[in-house]
């Protein structure tokens, strides 16, 4: 991760240098310097993620010269056998796109109902032991 931090975070200076330049150039455009000042702070994300998780779990064995396929075999992840949260989470988004052209009130209520299903799907397993070792 080392490495894609390291890309992306030069990717990140790069946008930052041309949204000064662009912006000097162009006498503040609104437009094109805020393009460039949200495309620079998008690759500053993902290299900051790239760095926190490199720093965090160190070399993955896809970076290592020494490695063998076998390093990288295990479980991968949980994945939920069945969930309700998605169908929630569709119908919250149907009543809200619906409420752009009925009315606010129906909007919000769609809002609602699609925070309801976000947060049930972001923490319906929360409190699961992930049976990870190490």
């Amino acid at each position: 991760m080392r490495t894609e931090a390291l890309l992306f975070g030069g990717v990140a200076a790069f946008f930052a240098g041309s949204a000064v330049l662009y912006g000097v150039w162009s006498h503040f455009d609104p437009a094109g310097t805020a393009a460039l000042v949200v495309a620079c702070g998008m690759a500053a994300v993902i290299a900051f993620f790239c760095a926190a998780h490199y720093r965090r779990k160190g070399l993955r064995p896809q970076d290592r010269g020494d490695a063998e396929v076998a390093d990288g075999a295990g479980p991968l992840e949980f994945f939920p056998p069945e969930s309700h949260w998605p169908v929630v989470v569709a119908a919250g988004f149907a009543v809200a796109a619906t409420g752009v052209v009925y009315g606010l009130w129906l909007f919000l209520i769609g809002v609602g109902v699609l925070g309801a299903g976000v947060c049930g799907m972001v923490f319906q397993y929360a409190g699961r032991d992930s049976g990870r070792v190490g």
